[in-house]
């Protein structure tokens, strides 16, 4: 089963150069144990774009969908056999980045 992982932040550019350490040797364990899919960081939340296409025509808005003091600074998707697995394997993910985390089970189809 894979899952989604999203690294809680309420700062920008809050990364320092012994978390990006930690996370790379966490991301080699992921990958060395088959746990690796997918991973990224993401820009500030002022970057993104809204779009909302329900309507006759698109509307786009500048900035979150959201006003929130924390927010999705990143994110992992792993493979793990259960959801026990993946909280174990993320649990070492939140100390590696300093991070708060957020586990979800993708829905495939």
């Amino acid at each position: 089963m894979q899952y989604l992982v999203n690294v809680i932040d309420s700062r920008s550019n809050s990364g320092t150069a012994e978390e990006a350490v930690a996370i790379g040797g966490f991301n080699e364990k992921l990958r060395a144990g088959g746990h690796w899919v997918f991973a990224g960081g993401l820009a500030d939340p002022t970057a993104s774009t809204v779009i909302d296409g329900r309507g006759e025509k698109p509307i786009l808005t500048d900035g979150p969908f959201a006003e929130t003091k924390e927010w999705a600074a990143g994110f992992w998707i792993i493979e793990a056999p259960d959801l026990d697995v993946a909280l174990e394997l993320m649990s070492e993910g939140s100390k590696a980045c300093n991070r708060k985390l957020e586990v979800r089970p993708l829905l495939r189809e």
